[in-house]
């Protein structure tokens, strides 16, 4: 595990993000562990959490399977004299 200061973790946020892809980055203040930064993904790990029906429906790139049903629906009111 690695740890940096609190002053190193303002100075290089991306730097510390970068780290806790691979392990809990702790972060020090004057010289006591007071905050751990993990991925998220070793955060769900840990706490047990799965992907929920949230968090797959958020999943960027997907489209909506209906959108080209509802778009060629017969049935679908239509304005008139536009």
């Amino acid at each position: 595990m690695k740890a940096i200061s609190s002053r190193d973790f303002n100075q290089d946020v991306s730097q510390a993000k970068r780290s806790a892809r691979f392990e809990p980055v702790f972060v020090t203040d004057r010289g006591r562990p007071t905050h751990v930064l993990m991925s998220i993904e070793a955060f769900r790990r840990l706490s047990g959490e799965t992907d929920n029906i949230v968090d797959m429906l958020a999943m960027p790139g997907l489209t909506d399977p209906g959108a080209d049903r509802a778009a060629n629906d017969p049935w679908r009111p239509r304005l008139v004299g536009r």
